[in-house]
């Protein structure tokens, strides 16, 4: 007899909870304030949540506006490089293991380096509160690799027949991508996409702790590093958490819906 399956909300919800219990025992044993002190370097989840509510969320947001359009722009670069490279590689083979190779090469360079240089060429904010062009490279090379593999593996699950069907019929290798090879690869890309949207996020932050901006995740974690305010330093953490999780379940309900049948669902 097979084994009901857990469903996915289901299990997101107990490894929150797990999460959660784990970071309560730690902040309870392991993180206490050293004798003489009332400093907690890692305070309990029940502290950082009371720490939220009594701030509100307004003067977070102020901070997470700039690095949530500073992640879209760096999202919508990356991957749309990456893709567009992927469906090159179909119309022309030969440029596919140069492509591969500048892949893995983004994916290997260290970003602290590699930020290094970028806040040298790029800079970053024009103006106050404007997104740092730093961070948006950042958050555009963190999600280049994971597309163009995603997106070339996708490609590739083509079914042969149907290939072979479009060229009997005198059709392009254009018309192959469009009607059988994008098709196919959709699951795989939307994928890709989805597991984008944290890396991306995270390539802004660390964009923004290079300095060039005065506002946004970053910035604002090392100045309550600097005022040793570590409730609201994790306050920041979990809000980023939450951040990037509602940006990979949007994701995944758009891959839901243009994917049916990836889940067993009969399209519309």
């Amino acid at each position: 007899m097979a084994r009901a399956r857990i469903p996915g909300w289901a299990a997101g919800l107990i490894g929150a909870l797990a999460l959660l219990a784990a970071w309560w025992a730690f902040s309870a044993t392991v993180f206490q304030p050293p004798p003489g002190t009332t400093f907690t370097p890692v305070p309990s989840p029940f502290t950082v949540l009371q720490t939220i509510w009594q701030d509100g969320l307004t003067p977070y947001w102020n901070v997470f506006q700039v690095t949530i359009a500073e992640a879209a722009i760096g999202y919508a670069w990356g991957n749309g490089v990456a893709l567009l490279l992927a469906a090159t590689v179909l119309l022309l083979p030969r440029i596919e293991p140069v492509v591969v190779q500048v892949a893995v090469v983004s994916y290997c360079l260290p970003v602290v380096a590699v930020g290094g240089i970028a806040i040298v060429v790029l800079g970053g904010a024009k103006r106050a509160g404007d997104p740092s062009a730093t961070a948006v490279f950042l958050a555009a090379l963190a999600v280049f690799f994971t597309t163009v593999v995603g997106a070339l593996l996708g490609f590739k699950a083509a079914d042969r027949a149907s290939l072979d069907v479009v060229h009997v019929y005198g059709g392009s290798r254009f018309t192959a991508l469009r009607k059988v090879r994008l098709v196919a690869a959709l699951p795989a890309i939307l994928n890709a996409l989805q597991i984008a949207v944290p890396s991306a996020f995270l390539g802004a932050v660390l964009g923004e702790y290079l300095g060039g901006t005065d506002r946004g995740v970053g910035i604002t974690l090392i100045k309550l590093q600097g005022d040793l305010d570590p409730a609201r330093v994790w306050a920041v953490f979990l809000l980023t958490a939450v951040v990037a999780l509602i940006g990979y379940a949007a994701v995944g309900a758009l891959a839901r819906v243009v994917t049916p049948w990836v889940s067993g669902r009969a399209a519309a």
